[in-house]
């Protein structure tokens, strides 16, 4: 039986507010249902720093295939380029994927 793809969860506390822990519920749930095994969620604050540095490692650490955060404005309503080279961004509001970019196989 093939094992199911990581995905790391991916939050920010400021953006969030009360809603975190429905946040935190909605992508440990979309996970499972999409087939993914969560190794884990990160909360970052406002004061985090590198906060996009430090998400790329935790993927990098947990193997991801995806990772699942509540919208696009957790990124600060973009998404970032060294994040979408490494694994899929899924939002959910409104549910949606984004496949990573593949790597060029030429730079000219």
């Amino acid at each position: 039986m093939p094992s199911r793809p990581t995905a790391v969860g991916y939050l920010r506390r400021d953006i969030s507010g009360i809603s975190q822990d429905w946040h935190e519920i909605q992508i440990r749930s979309f996970a499972k249902r999409l087939g993914y095994n969560l190794a884990k969620t990160i909360v970052f604050g406002p004061r985090t720093d590198a906060r996009i540095a430090r998400l790329v490692s935790a993927v990098e650490t947990a193997d991801a295939e995806a990772v699942f955060v509540p919208s696009l404005w957790h990124f600060d309503s973009h998404l970032p380029s060294e994040l979408m080279q490494l694994t899929d961004v899924i939002t959910l509001t409104p549910l949606r994927t984004y496949s990573r970019k593949p790597p060029r196989e030429f730079d000219t």
